[in-house]
């Protein structure tokens, strides 16, 4: 198979699984801090064993590169707790769409902390993505259809975005580091940091409970992480930046046919904007066209 379509499949594949893992939280019944434990506890046992595999194990960490390997754990943790605590209030589809800021805050963190130049295209499709999420905020939604806060679910996608822009950040200075061993590390940094906050006394009692925490772990972390960096080393970036688009349109199909929530026009517009703005900053689309250079006189 050529090394391109290998790399495309593997994409797809991964942002796949991803866009279903809203299903599976919402399925198993437990309390977000207890889904993101139990995924930490088995996506690690599954990171062990492809690390193992691939000879991640045998890699040097100095305590630098540890330490900020850990602190990005700390960060993807709480990005996984805020945003499945969001789907409880704000529904799969409109916490999966505000979540998708991401690209944004990242922009935002560049410009601070990276002195990388934020251009008038940048806060234009900012501006839009901005509008997107008033849009939904503002929208009535149904009844029955999201949680008792609709606007903390909206907060929640926030700062799950916020937190996933952070471990962003501290991961572009593990370049060197094998990605599989990186993500061992954040999960054993969650089974640590969640473990004290985890509901011991009364564990899941349904076996699909289990089952859907088990997928979490074993699918959605290890998986799921060894189809996406797979793919990262096969496709050029204009690719992996085309392909990460399926995630939310998944996430919205599996809100809608799992669940039956449809979002209302005003909602699905707001979505719209918010994906099309993360692609035009992604992709580097002009708002306007090139500015026309002056002729030699």
């Amino acid at each position: 198979m050529d090394k391109t379509l290998r790399g495309a499949t593997e994409m797809i594949a991964a942002m796949t699984i991803l866009g279903s893992i809203g299903w599976f939280v919402v399925m198993s019944g437990q309390p977000a801090v207890d889904v993101v434990f139990w995924r930490c506890v088995f996506g690690a046992l599954a990171l062990l064993v492809i690390c193992g595999l691939q000879g991640a194990l045998r890699h040097r960490l100095t305590w630098r590169t540890a330490g900020l390997a850990a602190l990005g754990g700390v960060a993807i943790v709480v990005n996984w707790a805020m945003l499945f605590s969001a789907y409880g209030q704000a529904s799969i589809s409109i916490a999966t769409a505000v979540y998708n800021m991401q690209p944004f805050i990242l922009v935002g963190f560049g410009a601070l902390f990276l002195s990388e130049k934020v251009t008038a295209t940048k806060l234009g499709w900012l501006a839009i993505a901005f509008a997107g999420v008033v849009m939904i905020v503002q929208a009535k939604p149904d009844a029955g259809y999201t949680g008792a806060n609709y606007a903390l679910g909206i907060a929640l996608a926030f700062g799950a975005a916020f937190f996933w822009a952070v471990a962003a950040l501290i991961t572009k200075k593990l370049s060197g580091t094998p990605p599989h061993l990186i993500a061992l590390i954040q999960v054993g940094v969650g089974i640590a940091m969640l473990a004290p906050f985890a509901t011991w006394a009364e564990p899941p009692q349904r076996p699909a409970a289990w089952g859907a925490l088990v997928t979490l772990g074993v699918v959605h972390t290890g998986l799921m992480y060894t189809l996406m960096y797979g793919a990262v080393q096969k496709l050029p970036t204009h690719l992996q930046g085309a392909f990460s688009f399926v995630y939310p349109v998944v996430a919205i199909l599996v809100d809608y046919l799992a669940f039956g929530h449809r979002l209302q026009p005003v909602q699905i517009a707001g979505a719209a904007a918010i994906i099309i703005a993360a692609a035009g900053l992604t992709f580097g689309w002009r708002l306007l066209g090139r500015r026309r250079q002056a002729r030699a006189s």
